[in-house]
């Protein structure tokens, strides 16, 4: 946004001081993530810029870290296993989550606060105290080690997130449209799928990529709940970084920067196709 002509000279100092600092404020946010992506394509087995990179000679770049990561068993073992568990996690969160935000957003509901406090409680409890909790849980119901256990914490972990977009969602949603389709005889199922769900789309589709990130992404419930066998991808870095310091982990982290920025562009097709479906966007 440009100045008026009669702003002062404060104003326009202030003006262009705001947006170095915002830009300040946006390098020291971005810095440690985009310094990871040209490192990741050195061709010595180092964390730091080689001479050959900072002269941008050709025979300092190579993909082999790139090609250890999806070739080497170490590494795809915990890609396939973070691919096998996040998607049923985002489902079952999905699933709860979209059910209890349409319970919450009723006005019979009584204690909607206190309940939804509880519902989200998993976002704001430190994640160390959720684990250690899970871990004492589980290990007395039989889960702790297993497939379904992992599951099932990351879906306690992405079900906030699904109540939160999905609440936001049916704050603009029209409750006559629901009433209409009873009268017209369409049952609470049909009514659901055939009004509801596609109005609220968006904001379902917004929650399960949260909840999809936050269950791909997740280390410290996998660490206390998971089983050798069921070692992710996060746990794979972060015991690489532990044990075994190796550039690979330089690729697989820039894969999940790749795949996080997707996400992210596709929130925001999503939170404008829903600002136009509300009618809050001409566009």
């Amino acid at each position: 946004m440009s100045l008026p002509v009669y702003a002062s000279t404060g104003q326009r100092i202030w003006h262009y001081a705001f947006r170095v600092i915002c830009g300040l404020i946006f390098f020291f946010l971005i810095a440690p993530i985009v310094i990871i992506i040209p490192l990741s394509f050195n061709a010595q087995d180092f964390f730091t810029f080689s001479p050959e990179m900072l002269r941008l000679d050709p025979a300092g770049y190579s993909l082999k870290h790139y090609q250890d990561f999806f070739t080497n068993p170490d590494w795809q073992l915990p890609l396939w296993n973070s691919l096998a568990i996040a998607p049923v996690a985002t489902l079952i969160a999905v699933s709860l989550g979209t059910l209890a935000a349409i319970g919450l957003s009723q006005s019979h509901v009584p204690f909607k606060s206190a309940i939804m406090a509880i519902l989200i409680s998993p976002m704001i409890v430190p994640l160390i105290i959720s684990a250690a909790g899970m871990y004492f849980f589980y290990s007395r119901v039989g889960l702790q080690g297993t497939y379904w256990g992992v599951v099932l914490a990351h879906a306690v972990l992405g079900i906030p997130f699904v109540i939160i977009t999905v609440t936001a969602t049916l704050v603009g949603f029209d409750r006559s449209l629901t009433r209409a389709a009873a009268s017209l005889g369409a049952g609470p199922v049909r009514t659901f799928f055939m009004v509801q769900m596609p109005l609220i789309m968006p904001g379902v589709v917004a929650g399960a990529l949260f909840a999809f990130i936050t269950s791909f992404d997740e280390v410290v419930v996998v660490l206390f709940l998971g089983a050798p066998g069921d070692k992710t991808l996060p746990w794979q870095m972060f015991t690489g970084l532990r044990e075994q310091i190796s550039p690979t982990i330089l690729a697989a982290a820039t894969v999940l920067v790749a795949i996080s920025i997707a996400l992210l562009i596709t929130l925001e097709v999503l939170r404008r196709r829903s600002e136009r479906l509300r009618g809050m966007s001409p566009t």
